[in-house]
């Protein structure tokens, strides 16, 4: 890991403590303790949520004894909000907000990978030719030819694809992210690719469908990394779910139901288009192009982003974003998974 500046440890110390706003005195979880006869399941209108709009649209909910609530948010630290007062059952999002609930002493774990290596940087084609010339270097040529920092927009901070932005400049390109570029917070992916349109922004870590959104207008920004070259087995969201699910037999059914949705979204593309389309609100042809992209690698099996979650966890503990080093069994409930 490289080494962080005070500077930088001072900005980034408190996405943690901002993240989890609300959770301090709401160790509970879901029904508190009460029946299961429903499930709360939180999720985000991504395409890394795509189980959740499957198994909602293909009616694989039915298949599970218990009645599903689904609640949307637009970002994972709302999502971390609503789990520590007790709200949520199951969630779906990021696996940094995960981390962070299971690092505040909330009784969850990870159960079920969603995606892998979703996420790409993406970048003004203007940079792009000085990186050509000036390889990391380019962020300073820029500031000088445009008289103002590199501006990347994405997702608020402690997000998965704020971590992964974060990451890839401080670790890969080695630049400092508070010196080198300006990152601006943006909720939700659809007012991401509003910004990159609108030219407000030159560049985002962000996962599909924003890229393909982008490649069908005139915007000079362009994919320009691929989490799979930064950092292979890249986790971005998962499922996590309370103790109290995990202990009963709702945690297989939910699962089952995951897997068959996986399988379905890659056998099935043009049905999964018109899921997207009346789920997430994308138009039908751009989503089965973004289907097609190398960033849609849908998957359940928690084991396809170890390498990429003990990275992400060293980080974000580096960060201050959690106040403890969490290995791989603090995170993730292997058993639900492989007792299929």
């Amino acid at each position: 890991m490289t080494e962080f500046t005070p500077s930088r440890r001072a900005y980034l110390g408190g996405i943690g403590a901002a993240a989890t706003a609300g959770l301090a005195g709401c160790l509970g979880g879901g029904n508190g303790g009460g029946s299961l006869d429903e499930l709360t399941v939180a999720h985000m209108p991504i395409f890394p949520d795509l189980q959740y709009y499957v198994m909602e649209g293909e009616g694989y909910f039915d298949e599970i004894d218990a009645s599903i609530d689904g609640r949307e948010f637009t970002d994972g630290p709302a999502i971390i909000q609503a789990y520590g007062g007790g709200d949520i059952d199951i969630a779906m999002f990021g696996i940094v907000p995960a981390m962070i609930v299971i690092d505040r002493g909330l009784p969850a774990k990870v159960t079920a990978t969603n995606i892998k290596e979703p996420m790409g940087i993406m970048v003004h084609e203007d940079l792009q030719a000085m990186w050509d010339e000036h390889g990391a270097d380019a962020f300073g040529v820029w500031e000088e030819e445009k008289g103002e920092k590199f501006q990347f927009g994405t997702f608020p901070q402690g997000s998965v694809p704020d971590v992964l932005l974060r990451y890839w400049l401080s670790d890969k390109v080695g630049v400092d992210p508070e010196s080198a570029v300006e990152i601006t917070e943006i909720g939700g992916a659809n007012a991401v690719f509003q910004a990159i349109v609108n030219d407000e922004i030159n560049g985002t870590s962000i996962m599909e469908p924003v890229p393909t959104r982008v490649s069908s207008t005139d915007s000079p920004v362009s994919m320009f990394r691929t989490a799979a070259e930064i950092m292979p087995g890249q986790p971005a969201a998962v499922t996590l779910m309370s103790d109290e699910v995990r202990d009963s037999d709702l945690a297989t059914q939910f699962l089952e139901q995951h897997v068959r949705a996986t399988d379905f979204i890659n056998e099935n593309p043009d049905t999964t288009a018109d899921i997207v389309e009346s789920g997430i609100g994308m138009d039908r042809d751009l989503a089965r192009q973004a289907l097609d992209s190398p960033l849609s690698n849908f998957v359940t099996d928690p084991a396809e982003i170890e390498n990429g979650t003990e990275i992400f966890a060293e980080f974000a503990y580096d960060n201050g974003q959690i106040d403890q080093q969490l290995t791989l069994d603090d995170i993730f409930d292997y058993s639900v998974y492989e007792n299929l």
